[in-house]
This record gives C-alpha cells, sequence and structure tokens, in this order.
C-alpha cells in the first residue's frame, strides 16, 4: 500500500494508491496525491508496468503527472507507460504540462466501466459504480487470488458481485458508520463495507479513503459491527500476502 487518505494527504501519508504485484509485473492502482514519494522509496520509476485507473478525482490519479516525469525526463527515458482509463478521467492531469512534454511518456488505453480485458498476467473486471464522477470498481484476478477494490463509491447492488469471495477487498470507508445525506449517494462507511464484506463473503476486509485525523480503531471497530472476518486499514508500507490475506507486513 502506498496510501489510503481520502480527500488529501495527512502529514507523513498518501492518498489512494495501491501497488500490485503478481510474477514480476507490478500494476499501479489509482497514483492518489503523495503517492510518487512512497513508491519511491522501495522501487525507481521506470518499475512499474502499468496503470489502473478507478476515477479521475485528483486523490486517486494526480502523481501519473509526476510519475511520468521521473519516467521521462532523464537521460535514458522509460518506456511508454500503458494507462488503463475511463474516457477522458486523467486528461486534466495529462494537461499539466506543457503540450507534446510527456506525449512519448505513456499510452491511453481507455476502457467502460462494465467490460472485462487483461493488463499483463491480471484478468481486469470493472463495474459502474455510483460516485461524483464516473467510476468503476475494479476486480484483479491473477494465479487464482482475488483482488476487489471499489474506488469511491455509494450504495450500489453491483458492489456485491465486485467483493464477491475475493481474497481481499479493498473498500472506500470515508466515514466511519454514518455518511452525511448530501454525499450519501456517492460515498461509504467502514459500517456499510463490513457489512458488505459479510454478504459478499470475503476473506480480508481493508478499509481505504479514511478522511485525514480519522481514528482508524474506530473505523474498525465499525466495520466490525457487520463482519467478523479480518480487517484492516490501508497506510504506507504495508504489504498483503494474497497467498495467505490474512497475512500482513505491517509499516
Amino acid at each position: 500500500m502506498l496510501g489510503g487518505c481520502g480527500a488529501w494527504p495527512a502529514a507523513g501519508q498518501a492518498c489512494s494508491g495501491y501497488l500490485v504485484d503478481h510474477d514480476d509485473f507490478r500494476l499501479l492502482v489509482d497514483p492518489g496525491y503523495a503517492t510518487l514519494p512512497k513508491l519511491l522509496e522501495v522501487m525507481e520509476a521506470d518499475a512499474i508496468n502499468a496503470v489502473l485507473v478507478s476515477h479521475g478525482h485528483p486523490d486517486h490519479c494526480s502523481d501519473l503527472n509526476p510519475l511520468l516525469r521521473a519516467r521521462a525526463l532523464r537521460d535514458n527515458p522509460a518506456s511508454r507507460l500503458p494507462v488503463h482509463t475511463l474516457p477522458s478521467a486523467i486528461d486534466r492531469v495529462l494537461a499539466l504540462d506543457r503540450p507534446g512534454m510527456l506525449d512519448d511518456a505513456y499510452t491511453i488505453y481507455e476502457f467502460a466501466a462494465g467490460t472485462r480485458f487483461e493488463i499483463g498476467p491480471f484478468l481486469v473486471e470493472t463495474w459502474p459504480l455510483p460516485h461524483s464522477v464516473p467510476n468503476a470498481g475494479i476486480r484483479l484476478v491473477a494465479g487464482g487470488r482475488t483482488l476487489a477494490y471499489t474506488g469511491d463509491s455509494g450504495p450500489s447492488p453491483n458492489l456485491r458481485a465486485l467483493a464477491a469471495q475475493a481474497d481481499l477487498f479493498l473498500a472506500e470507508a470515508t466515514f466511519a458508520q454514518h455518511v452525511p445525506s448530501d454525499t450519501a449517494p456517492f460515498l461509504s462507511s467502514a459500517t456499510q463495507a463490513g457489512e458488505l464484506a459479510t454478504r459478499a463473503s470475503v476473506k480480508h476486509l481493508m478499509l481505504t479513503h479514511l478522511m485525514p485525523g480519522s481514528d482508524q480503531a474506530v473505523a474498525e471497530q465499525a466495520a466490525r459491527l457487520g463482519y467478523q472476518g479480518t480487517i484492516s486499514v490501508a497506510r504506507p508500507g504495508m504489504i498483503v500476502d494474497l497467498d495467505d490475506a490474512s497475512m500482513l507486513t505491517p509499516t
């Protein structure tokens, strides 16, 4: 995990950013604010094989810009980085630099939420999920293991199919128990994540996108109201072995 803050990065933290590695293929999911420095603590920028973006909010994709800069603005530029995204979701991030400056640094592969495709060794299944901008729930399958990720989402019948029997369910939990009425269609709580994890029979529930300053223990307790399995909260440096999704390497 590179980060798990929602909205903006707390001191020493980062927003949504998840590095998924299978057979030495490194897929970066949602390079949000401040995720690149966390990534560079463990590997070079050119070690990333592909990027997958759930939606276009900057706390999920802004650090694509410095990632591309780190790969391109050097004596030996890295090869083009495949970036898989919903249509137009990252246009504003790509427009941060002068026209043409990073054109050779990436190749865009647009997908529609609801489709399935492959990225390296990963089968990627997607579902449209409700948010204030188009958002794709993402399910990654490789080596007989499954990671499911909501992006940011309000309640949806698609969530159960997304999470079904996942080895690791990475669930947005911006709030602990109660979601304000004005954002209830677009965001979720730890309590909702726990209830969904039980209905979907997931093996490990990981809460993410908590607002900076949130009490992680309170979020875990709220999720525990509806789920009795393994629960953790995403934070930089955490490693989960999907061959045993209950095994964590803590920060």
